[in-house]
């Protein structure tokens, strides 16, 4: 894992440092819109919806929309006048009993692990939080925001649970008619629950969706059943296109420095060229030795006569 903040827990005039880690991950299956002809991934435009026009990133702006309809747009000034925090302490209000909470406020959760000399006050901490035991409410800035979380024990670890805010809780706008209850009626009720009874153990279920979602995608690249999108065409095409630019570049710099852009086998061939002319050449060489060598002894014959 890795630690995605650095800080401190303080409760009282105890300071515990600490890194924070995610201690869940979604394994949602995830789909992605294609055409179904050819398998081709949707794309959306940022079109604005009075022009028809689409808009770069850099004209788009932040709007608060009214409850009368109307548009109020927040510069990138605006947002910096807003308040915000980039503490890094964790800090301990209160200790409180764990059933005042409501789980329905429960947002996210992380693990807290001690940082350098915080073993021994983060044991501490762990143990008074098991002893009393209640949890502890704190005020954190997470992503430059002041959240309230609760801090509690799981297993030997301190793990940090944000919450939601109290208006962001929705009441039900709905009752319920429960109408006459017979008192047999709750007997039975309680017959079934005290028969379904028992400890709650995560791995007993499982994400039936899920592995059905993964054995369907292999039984159809199995049976090859895929469509091949020009997404790896084209990535192809720039490869080679990129090839050909660097041996351009290549060519063209030694051309630069006078050098012979030619291929390795163009320049062992002209190298065995010049080879072939000079020995031609040599051939008349020899002719002309052994003109001289007969004119030699001709004349050596002729003066021998003359003396005898």
């Amino acid at each position: 894992m890795r630690a995605i903040w650095k800080g401190a827990v303080s409760f009282g005039l105890v300071s515990v440092p600490v890194k924070l880690y995610a201690a869940t991950e979604s394994h949602d299956v995830s789909f992605r819109q294609v055409h179904a002809k050819d398998g081709g991934r949707i794309k959306y435009q940022r079109v604005c919806s009075l022009d028809g026009e689409e808009v770069a990133y850099a004209d788009i702006a932040k709007g608060y929309e009214t409850e009368d309809g109307e548009m109020v747009i927040l510069t990138d000034d605006d947002m910096a006048e807003l308040p915000s925090t980039s503490s890094r302490e964790i800090a301990v209000e209160k200790f409180v009993p764990r059933e005042q909470i409501d789980p329905l406020l429960f947002e996210k959760s992380y693990y807290l692990e001690p940082e350098g000399a915080g073993a021994k006050p983060y044991a501490l901490l762990r143990q008074a939080l098991l002893d009393a035991d209640r949890m502890a409410v704190v005020t954190v800035a997470l992503r430059q925001r002041t959240s309230i979380a609760v801090l509690r024990v799981k297993d030997d670890v301190i793990v940090l649970q944000t919450m939601m805010w109290p208006d962001e809780i929705r009441t039900p706008d709905f009752s319920v008619e429960t109408g006459d209850v017979k008192p047999q009626e709750v007997k039975m009720a309680q017959m079934l629950v005290e028969t379904l009874a028992g400890d709650f153990d995560a791995t007993e279920f499982e994400d039936d969706y899920a592995g059905a979602v993964e054995a369907l995608v292999k039984s159809k690249i199995e049976g090859g059943e895929i469509k091949r999108t020009e997404t790896s065409t084209k990535t192809s095409g720039e490869v080679v296109d990129l090839l050909a630019a660097l041996q351009k570049s290549v060519a063209a710099a030694k051309t630069a420095r006078g050098e012979d852009s030619g291929s390795s086998d163009e320049k062992s061939a002209a190298k065995k060229a010049p080879a072939k002319k000079t020995a031609a050449k040599k051939a008349p060489a020899k002719k002309a030795a052994a003109k001289k060598s007969t004119t030699k002894k001709t004349a050596a014959k002729k003066q021998a006569k003359k003396a005898s």
